[in-house]
């Protein structure tokens, strides 16, 4: 009964491993491969006995029913969210849009499913022949998917509410009420990539399809390909690249405007241990974008190396304790000042990588599908491990709840609404500089309004993405959940 656990990770892991045998270079420390070359290989997991493992499997089998009432039967795609108000058991309401995660997580959800033997492989392919016929008719932007579209229609719409980007013209101020038209998510589309992907290696009867959606894909449009410094910022008034941290990736791009000329309505996903190296790991494992973005994003906001960077005071612990180190970025030889930092858990010697705002997804998301805790165990994998103990540590001592695990995840209130949760250490007064999230004196003086993250909601998927790192306690932390009266 291993496959509960074990072959589900496994098998979405090495779905990825001929497109992105890149990040394993970076990810295995050097002196592995000085010791006898480098493995692209996925460590066995034994962390589960095979009694947990079915139970595991029996609670897969449960989830996988969401599917079967969540795929809109007029386009064959997964809706966004489906309601049972007050425990009902039928559907009250349904959320019928969509956004390129809600696809590709949909995508490697099938996959598992059929790797964990809950659907046959005729219905795998039944389901996303379907689903990819459909996303080749819809509309896109070289490959790329925009923010949502209506399941109903397949089209492009401005909002959840539905309503249609027909016959406007879109400008990305964000005071245009249809600047989404013509956004395109870079996280979102990097997890639309991850599933296209998964399916090519699981299914490769499907190669056809997946090529031709992924083949005008390039995710170089996210690369700040700008001039670049010895400074955390790039400092030159007349250059439409001023005071940006050119090198990393953009967390949007919008049609018409390109970045070098609409920089202004731009921003970059800086904040590397979170959940936008989905498309780092697909734009460089395809030689899309180079190493550059793997070392001029910061795995903790980096003190001041010029007198014109941005001060990062603000954020949960400051610039937080490291030192600056030189790396040669084993593709182009460009060498690279990485601020190598750590936050420290109070009161204890519990050192981590914070995630912007907190939440488990935006850390251990990317370990199920690439493989982490094997490729770089004392890199990403042990951020991911450590994080994992911070959510525990957070939740069950400081704020003394009953079970863990913070995430940005669906309102508990029947709305089909979502939300933003997660772990940002406001249990501590601001003064004592204690916070466990980058943005965590969001509320006081950083650049978000108070209550932007909010810490009172556990989501149960929290604990199963948390699965490699911490299988015991997350076992434990599932049973505890579903022992709540009505929550299973």
């Amino acid at each position: 009964m291993r496959r509960s656990s074990e072959l589900w990770r496994r098998s979405l892991a090495t779905r990825l491993l001929a497109s992105l045998g890149i990040i394993a270079l970076l990810l295995i420390p050097t002196q592995a491969g000085a010791a006898g070359g480098t493995s692209n290989q996925v460590n066995n997991y034994s962390g589960l006995n095979s009694t947990q493992q079915a139970e595991l499997l029996n609670i897969a089998k449960d989830t996988w029913n969401f599917f079967k009432v969540d795929v809109d039967s007029a386009t064959n795609l997964p809706m966004d969210n489906v309601t049972f108000a007050g425990g009902s058991a039928t559907p009250t309401s349904y959320g019928r849009y969509t956004s390129a995660a809600n696809i590709g997580v949909y995508l490697w959800s099938v996959v598992a499913a059929n790797d964990l033997g809950l659907i046959s492989r005729t219905e795998a392919d039944s389901r996303l022949t379907a689903t990819l016929t459909e996303l080749h008719n819809m509309q896109r932007y070289r490959g790329f998917l925009y923010q949502w579209y209506s399941t109903a229609t397949g089209q492009v719409n401005a909002d959840t509410n539905g309503t249609s980007c027909a016959g406007h013209n879109p400008t990305p101020a964000g005071s245009d009420p249809y600047h989404l038209c013509i956004q395109i998510s870079q996280v979102d589309n990097g997890w639309y990539a991850s599933g296209l992907i998964v399916v090519r290696e699981a299914m490769p009867e499907l190669t056809h399809l997946v090529d031709s959606l992924m083949a005008p894909m390039n995710f170089g449009i996210f690369y700040n390909s700008g001039p670049e410094s010895a400074c955390n910022v790039y400092n030159n008034p007349s250059s439409p690249y001023n005071n940006q941290p050119t090198g990393q990736m953009y967390g949007v791009f919008y049609v018409g405007y390109p970045p070098a000329q609409y920089g202004q309505y731009y921003y970059e996903n800086g904040a590397f241990y979170s959940d936008p190296r989905i498309s780092a790991y697909v734009g460089m494992g395809l030689h899309q974008m180079p190493g550059n973005v793997w070392w001029r994003s910061w795995r903790i906001l980096p003190p001041k190396q010029c007198p014109t960077d941005p001060d990062f005071s603000w954020t949960g612990q400051g610039p937080g304790t490291g030192y600056w180190q030189t790396y040669t970025d084993p593709q182009s030889g460009q060498q690279f000042n990485v601020w190598e930092g750590h936050y420290t858990y109070p009161g204890s010697s519990l050192t981590f990588i914070p995630t912007w705002a907190g939440g488990m997804f935006e850390g251990q998301m990317v370990n199920q599908v690439v493989p982490e805790s094997s490729w770089g165990p004392q890199s990403f994998g042990l951020a991911d491990s450590r994080w994992a103990q911070v959510q525990i540590k957070y939740a069950t001592e400081q704020l003394g709840y009953p079970v863990w695990g913070m995430s940005p995840s669906s309102t508990p209130d029947d709305t089909g609404n979502y939300d933003s949760y997660g772990v940002t250490g406001f249990a501590w007064p601001y003064s004592a500089k204690q916070g466990l999230s980058q943005c965590f004196a969001c509320g006081a003086n950083g650049p978000y309004p108070p209550g932007s993250v909010m810490e009172d909601v556990v989501t149960p998927h929290a604990s199963f993405i948390a699965m490699d790192v911490a299988p015991q306690e997350a076992y434990s932390n599932i049973e505890a959940l579903k022992a709540m009266p009505g929550l299973y």
